[in-house]
Formats: C-alpha cells, sequence, structure tokens
C-alpha cells in the first residue's frame, strides 16, 4: 500500500489551487496571506491580498505607516483585530528582529496575532521546517479519516500526532497545501465527493478513511448545537455643523477596533430611535442635538449577532466642547470619508447618502 504522504501528493501534483501567495518565497508576504485566511474564504481574500501588496509591498512599508492607513486598505475584509495585530508585529520585526520575520516557532510565538496554526503555517510554507498545519479544511478531513466522535475542536491533539505521522519531511509544504485543497475541493463541508458513484475515485487517500468505511462521511466533523444569535437595535446620527460631519474612532479593543463611524447608542426597549440617539449623543459627546429627517434604515449580520440600525440627521442645539478627550473625533466632509477605515454597516449608510446627496 503506497503512503498516504505519496498518494496524496500525487494527487496534489495535478488537482493545486493556483493561489497568488503559493508561489512566493518572501516570509512577510506568506504571513499576510496566512492572517487574512484567518476565518475568510479564499475567495475573498485574493483581491484584498493583492491590494495590500500593491500599497504595502514590503513588511518595512507597513512598519513605517499608521494604524489608519493600514486599516483603511484592510476595511471590508473583516476582523479587524488581524490587521491591528500584523501591523504591530511588522513594526516589532523591524525593531527587534532587523526586518526579517524569525524562522524560530518560540519567537514567532511572541508576534501579536500569530497563534499555533499561524506559526506552523509559516514554518512550513516558508522556512521548509515539518509542522502540520490544522485549518478548518484540514480539521474536517481528519475528523472524516479518523471517524472523529466528538467535535473537532476537541481533536487538535489528536489531529496533529497523526499528521506528524503522516507529513512527508522532505515537502512539508506541499503536504499542508494538499491537505488544504483535499478539504477545499474533494473533502467538502456538504456533499464530498466520495459519496457520490461518479467521483468516488477522486478522494485519493480513501482507502485510510475511516469516516468512509462508516458508511457517512457526512457526519463528520460532529457538529456543536445550534447557538442563538442575539438582535439589536442601534442608531446613529450624522450630526452636522455647516457642511461638516461629526465621526469618532472606535478603541482598539473590541469590536471594529480602530475602525471610524458616526455617533451612536443602542435602542432599548421602550425607546423610539429618536429619543434613544438624543440620549446617547448626549452621554457619549455632550452635545445637545435636534433630530431631523431619517436617512434610512440598513440591517447587517456579524458573527456573533444581527443589528438593525437606524440613522438619522442631526444638527447641534449648543456649541460645547465635545466630552470624552480619550476618544478620537473629526469633523469632516463627504469628500474625507476615503481618507477613513469604516465598517461595513457606514458604508451602506454612505450609498443612502449619496443617493441622496448628502442634503440635510
Amino acid at each position: 500500500m503506497a503512503s498516504f504522504a505519496n498518494l496524496l501528493l500525487g494527487w496534489y501534483q495535478n488537482h493545486q489551487r493556483p493561489l497568488p501567495w503559493r508561489s512566493e518565497s518572501d516570509p512577510y508576504r506568506i504571513l499576510l496571506s496566512e492572517v487574512m485566511l484567518q476565518q475568510t474564504q479564499v475567495g475573498t481574500v485574493i483581491p484584498y491580498y493583492k491590494r495590500w501588496l500593491r500599497r504595502f509591498p514590503t513588511l518595512e512599508s507597513v512598519a513605517t505607516s499608521t494604524q489608519d492607513e493600514v486599516l483603511k486598505v484592510w476595511e471590508g475584509l473583516g476582523y479587524y483585530s488581524r490587521c491591528r495585530n500584523f501591523y504591530h508585529a511588522c513594526q516589532i520585526v523591524v525593531e527587534s528582529h532587523e526586518g526579517r520575520i524569525p524562522s524560530d516557532r518560540g519567537e514567532l510565538r511572541q508576534l501579536p496575532g500569530v497563534g499555533d496554526y499561524t506559526a506552523a503555517a509559516l514554518l512550513s510554507f516558508a522556512f521548509g521546517q515539518s509542522y502540520p498545519v490544522l485549518d478548518g479544511n484540514v480539521n474536517r478531513v481528519m475528523a472524516r479519516l479518523m471517524a472523529f466522535p466528538e467535535p473537532a475542536s476537541k481533536g487538535k491533539g489528536m489531529f496533529t500526532h497523526q499528521l506528524n505521522e503522516w507529513i512527508d519531511r522532505k515537502y512539508p509544504a506541499d503536504f499542508n497545501q494538499a491537505m488544504m485543497d483535499l478539504g477545499s475541493l474533494v473533502c467538502r463541508k456538504n456533499q464530498p465527493r466520495c459519496i457520490s458513484p461518479q467521483s468516488f475515485g477522486d478522494c485519493p487517500v480513501i482507502q485510510f478513511c475511516k469516516g468512509y468505511r462508516q458508511g457517512n462521511p457526512e457526519r463528520f466533523p460532529v457538529r456543536h448545537g445550534t447557538r442563538f444569535r442575539p438582535h439589536r437595535t442601534a442608531v446613529a446620527g450624522v450630526i452636522w455643523d455647516g457642511d461638516l460631519f461629526l465621526i469618532q474612532q472606535r478603541p482598539d479593543h473590541g469590536l471594529l477596533g480602530g475602525l471610524w463611524e458616526f455617533p451612536c447608542g443602542e435602542v432599548k426597549k421602550g425607546d423610539s430611535p429618536e429619543k434613544a440617539l438624543v440620549r446617547g449623543i448626549k452621554e457619549e459627546t455632550g452635545l445637545r442635538i435636534t433630530v431631523q429627517e431619517p436617512i434610512g434604515t440598513v440591517n447587517h449580520d456579524y458573527t456573533h449577532f444581527s443589528t438593525k440600525l437606524h440613522a438619522f440627521h442631526c444638527t447641534m442645539k449648543n456649541r460645547c466642547k465635545i466630552k470624552g478627550s480619550q476618544i478620537n473625533r473629526k469633523w469632516i466632509g463627504p469628500g474625507d470619508i476615503e481618507n477613513f477605515a469604516f465598517p461595513r454597516v457606514n458604508h451602506k449608510l454612505f450609498t443612502m447618502l449619496d443617493g441622496e446627496g448628502w442634503s440635510h
């Protein structure tokens, strides 16, 4: 019987996906791709990856930029803590490692945002070290190969041990990429190709698969119960001072950290959006506002909750000094939007405002 690695690598030679970062040897570009791919699909990442490298072709170009500049290029990709961590990691590499990403696992793990998976991927793809990589695709493949009876999150130790037995020591990067492609192209989340008689032979390692031998590979990995996702109602105000409106920057720590937004608040039970907006703006900024005409309502889904956001044009009743000096705020005009990174929900509002010519 041919070895697992030989069968897998033979298949990979003919079926590998032509991804732009696979032709790279620069650890900076490989690390960038791995950070972008965390919890994000390949098809979504590719245009962002290419755009980023046009703006920041080297690690040093990231390190010498501002956080606002890198967030603007990342804008729309989501999970913004990845961007902030990558930015700070580049600065540390320049300051402490002479601009060279370390090839030592312990040193890599000390960089912001570099966990076990990212370290293993970089060491394998950039430095040829034999570390197995466990992403979502590989976890699914391993759960089926081993007919793992619990959620895949509990199988990390067993999966890693088995992959250490199988990995090709001469071509660890190709082995890891092949496992990922196997999960993406053959051992898919829904309708893995082995269950169809017409595509039965598409899996190169089916003889090793306990899930297939048990007759129902789709039952693996075992799934968690459905989680309740809460819904929130929020309100935002476009507060005008002549032709300028107020924006503020979210704290670095937390959801959408470092991005800019209109001042907003949560609509509590029994409140109207208008009442919630007046109260929230006064508590947050000290400004007393008059709510004018509505801009519209947008719905947006986040990973762990959904939201409905009501937006209104507003004017100021007073011109007091805005409180909360620790919060970064600016008065800008519509033409300045391109200089700041905003959440997607704000871009939905921009589309509405563009439609009405930003009239207020």
